[in-house]
């Protein structure tokens, strides 16, 4: 009876041991064959050729849908298999390298597995929740810790560069030109190494220094010999120098000249020396005399006059008492030395200039070679002149610069000209 109606739910002409199916084949049962003659209307085969194209129509999806699941599911399987099976990594650290076998999936798992820590601040090839495979190179580099001082500031810089050139680099610092580091950029890096920036700068500035003008002689036929007068004041230039500063951090460390230029120029000093032979002259000759006795001698002078001794005068000063031929009131006096430019050591008269004894004098007024007594100096004798020395004015000489500076211009003063020999003390 279910046969029956199986077979005729699916348009099959049954009978009570088997049925017949829509291709005209039969189905067995009990081991008995028999043959069913299929209806031969045209409405029973059109009712089962509809039904198998629905029926196929509906469950082709489902069987699909399977399939695909039935793959999906395989390949699952196959990736947690094959995830858990060993694998072989190298792992390399600061540049070290070591095999490590792992059945974990993730880089984290790993490290944990193998009991290595990661900073922040480490440098890692791969993230450290990505999947790791069989033959994977895992690079890890370790950060350390330096510090570097620049601009009055020290920071703590952990990197994983290799030299300080690429830790600054890193750090945001600027280094200029001209700037220092130490230690050098291409030093390796060391935990804990201080690094120092010293800024450099450079600034130029001008000073300004005299240039000493040149003494320039002259002959002149018009002066008498050892006459000497000043054509051109000397004058001194100007000239500047480019001095060059380097500081470090604002402290000066050095300075040196990289140029330099004249403001001024200098006016050199000219003198006229005069070259005109000087008359012969025969300079009188006084004796001393004794302070008791009023004896004397007579003196040659070139004129051939004769001057008796009653009509010399006679000074006492410190308790000595000599001769003289006449006195110079309101005498102007200044000091000269040798070490001034132009004045050399040797006098009009040619002996050497001597402190204590030289002096420089208008021949007109003090013959040359003659001795004379200065109020408040004491005795010196006329052995030079000058251009500017006319009239009653002496100029006397000083070894130093100094001295005669000190000495100034002195007025008013008293003069006893004496004669050519020095008066002796009584």
């Amino acid at each position: 009876m279910v046969r029956s109606v199986f077979c005729r739910k699916f348009g099959i002409v049954a009978s009570k041991t088997s049925c017949i199916t829509l291709d005209g084949e039969a189905m067995k049962e009990d081991g008995e064959v028999g043959t069913f003659q299929p209806e031969e209307t045209h409405e029973s085969r059109s009712s089962s050729k509809s039904f198998a194209l629905r029926w196929k129509h509906e469950n082709l999806r489902q069987m699909a849908l399977i399939v695909i699941f039935s793959i999906a599911l395989t390949i699952m399987i196959l990736l947690v298999v094959y995830g858990q099976a060993g694998k072989q990594i190298s792992l390399v650290i600061d540049g070290k390298a070591q095999a490590v076998e792992t059945r974990t999936g993730m880089l984290q798992e790993m490290l944990e597995e193998q009991s290595i820590t990661v900073s922040p601040h480490d440098q890692v090839s791969m993230p450290l929740n990505g999947a790791i495979s069989d033959g994977d190179r895992i690079v890890i580099e370790r950060a350390v810790p330096v510090k570097i001082t620049a601009d009055g500031d020290t920071k703590t810089l952990y990197t994983t560069d290799s030299s300080v050139q690429d830790a600054i680099k890193k750090s945001g610092i600027q280094i200029a030109n001209e700037d220092k580091v130490y230690p050098a950029l291409g030093t390796t890096i060391e935990a804990d190494m201080k690094i120092r920036v010293v800024r450099v700068t450079k600034r130029t500035v001008e000073v300004e220094q005299p240039i000493a003008y040149k003494v320039i002689k002259t002959a002149d036929p018009s002066l008498y010999k050892g006459d000497n007068r000043v054509v051109v004041s000397g004058k001194e230039g100007t000239l500047v120098q480019h001095i060059e500063k380097v500081f470090q951090d604002g402290e000066l460390v050095s300075k040196k000249m990289v140029g330099k230029s004249i403001a001024t120029n200098r006016v050199d000093k000219v003198i006229a020396v005069g070259t005109k032979a000087k008359p012969v002259v025969k300079e009188p000759v006084i004796q001393t005399v004794s302070a008791q006795t009023s004896t004397t001698k007579t003196a040659t002078t070139t004129n051939s006059k004769k001057t008796a001794a009653s009509g010399s005068k006679v000074i006492t000063v410190s308790g000595s008492s000599f001769k003289y031929s006449k006195v110079l009131k309101n005498v102007s006096m200044t000091a000269y030395s040798s070490e001034e430019p132009g004045i050399g050591t040797k006098t009009a008269s040619g002996t050497r200039v001597t402190e204590g004894r030289t002096i420089a004098v208008d021949p007109k007024i003090i013959p040359i070679g003659w001795w004379v007594y200065i109020e408040g100096l004491g005795f010196r004798r006329a052995e030079d002149t000058g251009g500017a020395i006319k009239g009653n004015k002496i100029d006397v000489y000083y070894d130093s610069v100094k001295h005669a500076l000190n000495f100034g211009r002195k007025k008013g003063k008293t003069v006893y000209v004496i004669g050519p020999v020095k008066p002796e003390a009584n």
